[in-house]
């Protein structure tokens, strides 16, 4: 018999706690706390773990046996991959942007419609950025210049030659681009047959249909419509250029034939049965219309290889910076869109937060934002390399598209102004933080002697630091809106004045200044793409570090691939199911299961009840902590995530619920609101045990035979403290009787 089996099996009637760790997790040693720990299932990827035999210590938490599930690789498993997170950010912001809809909403087609026309958007805007390089900047405007291709042999072998010669070897660096995330996404999300379900998803726009996901067949289909823009916005960018020679018959067939593969790739995405996995016709509609794009390149490509006669050489690409600024003005429409369909869902309930759900807008404008400061960055930086360090790119030959210009002032703008009033707001707000530190910090440490004043002083910065997480969503609005305003400036590329004359013109700044502006504003997002890069690498070497920037990949990969498929797949659709077989195999083995998860671990847990049948669930009970449930994924998720849902999860284990949290954590909360004046005392009465304050540190004076004060944990897991071991005992308790014990009196601290 297989050893893992034998070890995977716990004794009947026994209890297991079977602990889900978070984004800071680093190896199930450390979350078992175990020296030597053995894989009882799963695979390298994510798995279940336990001490070996002979370091089983059985006295744990009263005779609970420890198991531990390791997911941390599902999302983030290599340096690889964590890089191409960080490259697709925008991808997967707009991904996140279709979960984010109001709770009124519903299924709305209009937002999916309008979340799924953003991610198309930036599909073209990935292949505009490609184009831009290759054929704009050095294919057209470099190669056609003496001066530019000089000294470099890497371009000289292609100066003079034919611009159609030079557009369709150069045409082969966007090829590339759109192929590396194509095989990117092609990648299964899921790598075993196994971790599918056969079920159909649920239709309650709840965390329930969270273990149901099986997106491969949706995400298969977007793949195709988006690999088709992709090359056909290719195939328009060289016909655009082919018709500088003079529009032929053949020309306009092929620009015809274009721009009906643009359009149907728009009606599809519009299309509601679009995610239904009954319709295979759309299936085969997607194949055959990605197909017939690459055909169309085929043929476009050498149309323009073959093409003879004088390709007029001023200027730019033609139709090249009409194209971006075209794209650019409807991205601002679908915006203003997408602000009028979440204005009109938005809860009107008097005690509703005013910007609850319009964090689908804020992320939208963040990732289409980023997506546009990136590609002009881009455009602007080869440049200026290849401008030989000139000091403006105005007026040389290799002078980026205005729009670009003005996409990067814009962004900067934005930028800036939100850091500046996320200055005044952090100042404004301090006073009232601090008192509601300092309020807390005496309650908890009454008797503090005058040497611990600045350890008190320290906790009390904590505490008010941790309470800015609710100042975050009115700034991300704010930005939203400022960059929206930004976009509508890059319609101005399409003047013939440069920036700097313009703003000089009309605003009286100094031609010197605004350039010196524009460079900083290049160096600024430049800083932010070499940050992102590498936050991204210190996020998998350094899992201290993983604990801040893996909270934006978690957060983004726990929800499946809906709006874009180049985004990085969803961990979730093989965790929940792993976790629900695992979980299902305990209790059918006579066990009972006490479940604990630590941050993001506590929403895969809540996701995995909503998928256990009442038989299980009757023997499951539930631990939490630093749990986003409440105070991030209800605020962003407001449809998936309501008080329903988290009362559905607390009917499911009978209420053997209890949720640790501290004052000192900026991500995790309580899970069940304030009490409220109209609430029912049976209400209160069995929603007040579940949340359970930590005092954090639990003292401020070093104890005997230690010099320093007790760390403060923040949003560390709590496994270590005392209040974990006796929480783990009392739902183990709870879980052995037949009856359920009386809730323990509700403590200070």
């Amino acid at each position: 018999m297989d050893q893992r089996e034998v070890v995977g099996r716990a004794g009947a009637d026994g209890v297991v706690e079977l602990r889900v760790h978070g984004v800071s997790a680093t190896g199930p040693d450390d979350l078992l706390d175990r020296p030597h720990v053995q894989q009882v299932a799963g695979d390298r990827r994510g798995g279940f773990y336990r001490p070996r035999p002979d370091q089983y210590d059985s006295d744990h938490a009263g005779g609970v046996t420890l198991e531990a599930y390791r997911w941390n690789n599902l999302p983030a498993g290599t340096a690889v991959r964590t890089l191409s997170m960080v490259i697709l950010l925008p991808f997967m912001l707009i991904n996140l942007a279709i979960w984010m809809r109001p709770a009124g909403a519903g299924p709305d087609p209009v937002f999916k419609a309008l979340c799924r026309l953003f991610a198309l958007s930036l599909t073209g805007m990935y292949v505009l950025s490609a184009v831009g390089i290759a054929l704009d900047v050095i294919a057209w405007k470099c190669m056609s210049s003496p001066e530019c291709v000089a000294g470099r042999s890497w371009l000289s072998w292609l100066g003079g030659r034919p611009a159609g010669l030079r557009l369709a070897v150069l045409a082969l660096v966007p090829v590339a681009a759109i192929s590396l995330v194509w095989a990117i996404s092609a990648r299964p999300a899921l790598p075993l047959q196994a971790f599918r379900t056969a079920d159909q998803p649920n239709p309650a726009q709840q965390l329930t249909a969270v273990g149901r996901w099986d997106s491969e067949p949706l995400v298969g289909r977007l793949r195709s419509i988006h690999v088709a823009a992709a090359f056909v916005t290719l195939d328009l960018s060289l016909l655009g250029a082919r018709s500088a020679q003079g529009l032929s018959g053949g020309t306009l067939a092929l620009a015809a034939a274009s721009v009906l593969v643009l359009v149907t790739c728009v009606a599809l995405l519009c299309t509601p049965p679009l995610t239904e996995r009954t319709e295979w016709r759309l299936d085969r509609v997607a194949s055959m219309l990605r197909s017939f794009t690459l055909g169309l390149t085929v043929v476009v490509w050498v149309d323009v290889l073959t093409s003879s006669g004088s390709w007029p050489e001023d200027n730019g690409l033609p139709g090249y910076n009409l194209a971006v600024v075209g794209l650019f003005v409807g991205q601002a429409v679908l915006l203003a869109a997408l602000g009028v369909v979440l204005f009109r869902h938005r809860n009107r309930q008097p005690d509703a937060a005013p910007l609850l759900g319009f964090g689908a807008l804020a992320t939208a404008v963040a990732a289409i934002s980023l997506a546009v400061a990136f590609s002009a960055e881009l455009v602007y930086r080869v440049s200026d390399v290849l401008n030989r360090g000139a000091p403006t790119a105005d007026a040389l030959i290799t002078s980026p598209p205005r729009a670009c210009v003005w996409v990067i002032l814009g962004f900067s703008l934005a930028v800036l102004a939100t850091l500046a009033v996320g200055g005044v707001v952090s100042l404004a707000s301090r006073p009232g933080r601090s008192r509601a530190a300092a309020s807390i910090v005496a309650r908890d440490f009454p008797d503090a002697p005058a040497d611990a004043r600045t350890r008190l002083r320290q906790v009390r910065r904590t505490i008010a630091r941790a309470r800015f997480t609710e100042r975050v969503v009115p700034l991300a609005v704010l930005y939203a809106c400022l960059a929206g305003l930004a976009m509508t400036t890059v319609a101005l590329g399409l003047l013939p004045t440069p920036p700097s004359e313009l703003i000089q013109r009309y605003v009286g700044l100094p031609v010197g200044f605004v350039n010196f502006s524009i460079g900083v504003g290049s160096y600024l997002i430049a800083a932010i793409i070499v940050g992102l890069i590498i936050g991204g690498i210190f996020a998998y070497r350094t899992p201290g570090f993983r604990r801040y920037v893996g909270v934006l990949w978690d957060l983004g990969t726990f929800w499946p691939r809906d709006a874009h498929p180049f985004a990085p797949p969803c961990y979730a659709e093989r965790a929940v199911p792993e976790l629900t077989r695992r979980i299902t195999y305990l209790v059918d083995s006579g066990n009972t299961v006490v479940l604990t998860g630590h941050s993001h671990g506590s929403v895969l847990l809540a996701a995995t009840l909503l998928q256990l049948p009442p038989r299980v669930t009757d023997r499951v009970a539930l631990l939490t902590h630093g749990s986003p449930l409440r105070r991030l994924y209800a605020r962003l998720f407001p449809a998936y995530v309501s008080d329903e849902v988290i009362h559905e999860i607390a009917e499911r284990v009978g209420w053997r619920w209890v949720n640790l949290w501290r004052d000192t954590d900026p991500i995790g909360g309580s899970v069940f609101p304030p009490q409220q004046p109209d609430e029912t005392p049976t209400a209160v009465g069995r929603m007040a045990p579940v949340d359970r304050r930590l005092c954090d540190p639990y003292d401020v004076v070093a104890p005997p035979g230690d010099i320093f004060p007790p760390p403060i944990r923040g949003h560390s897991p709590c496994e270590s403290d005392r209040a974990f071991d006796a929480a783990v005992r009392e739902l183990a308790d709870r879980l052995r009787t037949t009856g359920e014990a009386r809730p323990p009196p509700r403590r200070r601290c």
